[in-house]
């Protein structure tokens, strides 16, 4: 016997829940006693052994113990959405194999009241046509409401009628064949015949809307389409809707005009981007002494000029062509540059070639980078990089930089 607040496995005679398996998540609802207090919330219900139903919960009122008499009330509302996201699978898998071809077979699945996921044999990526295209099959499918059909038999029976066996299932000596919607280019046949013992919905246009949200790799030559059915589909519908609308509205465009808005805006972006750049670097590389003073950045250490900056706001990637350019200005240098970012540092040293024997800048980089609470560094003996964690430490990467020219 169990009471309120613990939690419970139960198992009965005969069970209206359906266990997880095939990839179709198990129901949920209430087990109650008919004789008395006594009431189990059931959040998950698994099959074991084949047949043997098992209902987990915790006990939500009373007590409930073995030889209880109880009725058993499935979670109506969550039901339904398994039914139609398991229907809209199996629509999914004939859309693939029709687009995409034969090859295509169910490597796994996931079925829950609110989405699915469906992973199939596919060497290369789905494109968006493709998707569009399978997509829009489904729908047509939906739209057409034909009964879904439940028939037992043989599986050698089942098979000879083209049925398609699913992944992860376990046939005995009768099985469920489950056939829906029409194929166009077979008049009376279904465009679905596959073997299953999930719940499914009565007709197709019981599953309301079909929505693809992702496609994906896997493994090597699997795929993963992720999508939402019913009402799940017709809110995430709503709100790309309402995404769509924020964008014209703050670009002040419509929807038809609005592509064409953003790849100019993205093309604006680029423009300036590179003209900052260019600023930047002529700013950096110019230096004092151009103006008649002296660069303070430069210092000699042993015979050697050393340059030095540190470069808040600069990316990172822009690094490599100021090295260059600053070792062009000097003629015989080792340029050290660390920009700062988000308190992050990279660092990147460079060494002329006259240099390179007596200072490798891999391994000049590599002292500043320990500065920075950063491990290692790489490239070449001219030119090296490197980063690490603490930006506020990028003067005392240059520092260490310096103290190592100075042997």
């Amino acid at each position: 016997q169990a009471a309120k607040g613990a939690s419970v496995a139960v198992v009965v005679n005969q069970s209206p829940f359906y266990g997880e398996s095939g990839g179709q998540q198990g129901d949920s609802g209430v087990i109650s006693r008919l004789d008395g207090d006594g009431a189990v919330t059931i959040e998950d219900t698994q099959k074991k052994l084949a047949t043997l139903i098992i209902h987990h919960g915790t006990v939500s009122s009373g007590t409930l113990g073995v030889g209880d008499v109880v009725e058993l009330a499935i979670d109506g509302p969550r039901r339904d959405g398994l039914r139609a996201n398991h229907s809209v699978t199996h629509l999914l898998h004939a859309a693939l194999r029709r687009r995409l071809g034969d090859h295509v077979t169910q490597k796994g699945s996931l079925v829950a009241p609110d989405r699915l996921r469906f992973d199939f044999s596919q060497p290369r990526v789905v494109t968006g046509n493709e998707i569009a295209q399978i997509e829009a099959d489904v729908n047509r499918q939906i739209r057409g409401n034909t009964a879904v059909t439940t028939t037992l038999m043989s599986p050698d029976e089942a098979v000879a009628q083209g049925a398609m066996a699913l992944f992860g299932e376990n046939y005995g000596d009768e099985v469920r064949v489950l056939a829906m919607g029409a194929d166009e280019a077979a008049a009376g046949a279904p465009y679905s015949v596959e073997l299953c013992g999930g719940t499914h919905a009565r007709r197709t246009g019981d599953i309301g809307l079909f929505k693809i949200t992702g496609e994906s790799a896997v493994a090597a030559g699997v795929r993963r389409i992720e999508a939402l059915s019913g009402a799940a589909a017709e809110n995430y519908v709503k709100e790309q809707e309402a995404s769509l609308m924020s964008a014209i509205t703050a670009l002040k465009t419509t929807t038809a005009e609005l592509p064409a808005r953003i790849e100019a805006l993205i093309e604006q972006r680029k423009k300036l981007e590179r003209e900052l750049s260019e600023m930047r670097r002529q700013a950096v590389t110019a230096g004092k002494q151009d103006g008649g003073g002296v660069d303070d950045s430069v210092t000699d250490i042993g015979g050697i000029s050393y340059m030095a900056r540190r470069l808040d706001g600069v990316p990172a990637k822009e690094l490599r062509s100021l090295a260059d350019d600053l070792k062009k200005r000097l003629g015989s240098a080792v340029v050290a540059l660390a920009a700062v970012n988000d308190g992050k540092a990279a660092l990147m040293v460079a060494v002329t070639d006259d240099l390179t024997a007596r200072h490798s800048a891999v391994d000049l980089v590599r002292v500043g980078a320990e500065a920075l609470g950063g491990k290692g560094g790489g490239g070449r003996p001219d030119m090296a990089q490197a980063g690490g964690p603490d930006g506020d430490k990028a003067d005392a990467a240059l520092e260490a930089i310096a103290n190592l020219l100075k042997g």
